[in-house]
This record gives C-alpha cells, sequence and structure tokens, in this order.
C-alpha cells in the first residue's frame, strides 16, 4: 500500500548549522541512543541542531510491536549498567537545560527497567548543575513497585503516552491496555504530587472528535498535568495508514477544547511529539 503525500503543512525545512552534527558524533561516540533517530522523528534535525535530544536507554530492541512505531522489535539486549553514566557526560558536554529520557519496553526484565531509569536520574542529578529530567516511561506491565522505583528518584516530569483513544487500543497497541496507562498517570501523582504528570496523543488513525474529548477528560481525571497532541505520520509501508491529515487549524481548536476541559499546559501541532519543545512546554 503507498504511503499517502503528506500537506504542504507537514514539509519541514531542515536547519542549518553545525550543532546537529556535533549532536550526532557525540552520540556515536558515546554508543548512545536517541528515540529521535530510531523512531525517525520528523523534528531530529531541528532538536539536534538546538543541542537538544531525548535519550533512549535499555538498548534500541523493542519488546512488543505497536503498529504505529518505527522502533525496532525483536530480541533485546542485554542492559548495559554503564549507559546511565555515559548519557549524565554527554548531556553535560551538550550543555544540556532540560533532558528527556525515555526507553523501548521491556517486558523481558523483571521490573521493565525502571531500576536502569532511576539510576539514569541519579546520575544526571550528579552535574552540576544538574538539568530539567523528564522520563517518558513504558508501563511497566502495570506494577507499581516499578513505578514506585522511577518516582522515588524523583525525576521533575512523568510522562506517558496514552497515544489514542480507547477503542483504537486493539489495532494500534494490541500489548497495551488502556485502562492500565490511565493509572499509571494517577498512581505517579499520588506517589509525589510534586512531580508534574505529563501524557500525548496522537491523532489521525481514525479516531472521531467525541472519543478525543472524552480521552482529555479521562486524562485530567486521572491526574495528569500537561498534554501534547500531534499528527500520527507512516513510518513505513507496514504501519498503519494515515486516516486523517489534521490542518493546522484543526489543532488549535484540539488545543482550545483541551484548555476548556482543565488542561492549563498543552501543547497541540502537526509536529508536536512528546519530547518536543519540552522544555519551552514546562516553563510556561
Amino acid at each position: 500500500m503507498k504511503i499517502k503525500a503528506k500537506p504542504k503543512w507537514l514539509k519541514k525545512p531542515l536547519p542549518k548549522g553545525a550543532g546537529y552534527q556535533q549532536v550526532r558524533d557525540l552520540l556515536s561516540k558515546s554508543e548512545l541512543h536517541t528515540v529521535c533517530q530510531e523512531a525517525n522523528c520528523p523534528n531530529m534535525f531541528e532538536c539536534f541542531s538546538k543541542n537538544t535530544s531525548a535519550f533512549m536507554i535499555l538498548g534500541s530492541y523493542c519488546t512488543r510491536n505497536c503498529r504505529f512505531c518505527n522502533v525496532a522489535h525483536g530480541t533485546p539486549n542485554e542492559v548495559d549498567k554503564d549507559e546511565p553514566a555515559r548519557m549524565a557526560k554527554a548531556a553535560k558536554k551538550l550543555n544540556l537545560k532540560y533532558v528527556v529520557v525515555t526507553s523501548v519496553t521491556r517486558d523481558d526484565l523483571k521490573d521493565g527497567g525502571a531500576s536502569h531509569f532511576a539510576q539514569a536520574i541519579d546520575e544526571l542529578k550528579n552535574n552540576e548543575p544538574y538539568p530539567v529530567i523528564e522520563v517518558l516511561i513504558p508501563d511497566f506491565k502495570g506494577d507499581t513497585d516499578s513505578l514506585k522505583k522511577v518516582i522515588s528518584a524523583k525525576p521533575d516530569v512523568l510522562n506517558h503516552n496514552i497515544e489514542t483513544v480507547r477503542a483504537l487500543y486493539p489495532i494500534v497497541r494490541p500489548e497495551a491496555d488502556f485502562k492500565r496507562s490511565m493509572n499509571l498517570l494517577k498512581n505517579a501523582k499520588a506517589m509525589d504530587s510534586s512531580i508534574l504528570v505529563k501524557s500525548g496523543i496522537m491523532v489521525g488513525l481514525g479516531e472521531t472528535l467525541d472519543q478525543l474529548e472524552r480521552t482529555f477528560e479521562l486524562l485530567l481525571e486521572h491526574d495528569c498535568d500537561i498534554l501534547t497532541i500531534g499528527q500520527y505520520l507512516q513510518p513505513t509501508k507496514s504501519h498503519l495508514p494515515v486516516k486523517k491529515f489534521y490542518s493546522p487549524e484543526s489543532f488549535l481548536q484540539l488545543e482550545i477544547i483541551a484548555k476548556k476541559i482543565g488542561f492549563k499546559k498543552v501543547a497541540a501541532g502537526p509536529f508536536v511529539r512528546s519530547s518536543y519543545q519540552a522544555k519551552e512546554l514546562f516553563d510556561t
């Protein structure tokens, strides 16, 4: 099946500057992965040029196979115990003020990789001064002890993406569970109310406006503080096709709806991803 052509508002010029190559070189030398590269994010060139990246820990192979995601799946690597220290060192060299740490899903690990997240947070806090830290975590199969390990390390932002509306979970995220993800957000806030809780959703997969509004309401009811809304883009022919390209005006309407529902921090737009301009959203 041919991938649907993108509308003009989804075509992005490549930024100029040496920053992009500098970040790529440092990541390569440090043997680090970024979700920007693994997921083929459309903002990668822009973020790299601004010395920003979302580090992806726990290897580059995911144990799940979501039908929207371009991250490789298969047998995962052994956990690299030195990875958090290398990541913190790279963040310091890049003089990052805001660091996003995410991972593939590691259902093969007893705690889902939670202790590795906690170690990464601790290593970043050893930097002087240390950056604002956001973690974008998997669902840990709903295990609250694993979540508690991450929360106890005290990141500034705890992010877990809902990704899509409940009705589309069997198609888009067959190995995940809508209620489990919602409960993770509520449990995170209950464990530490000082941590900002964040979630993101993609549009263009066949959802209705009513379903989106209800999802926004449920996210707020489950103590989510920050919401990101972005356009789903089909990575390859084997992934789910785009059902609809939302216009910039449609994204503005979604942002207005989310704010009317009660969200104070919302980023909505064709290029918005959960980690895109994360510092700017945190600072608003």
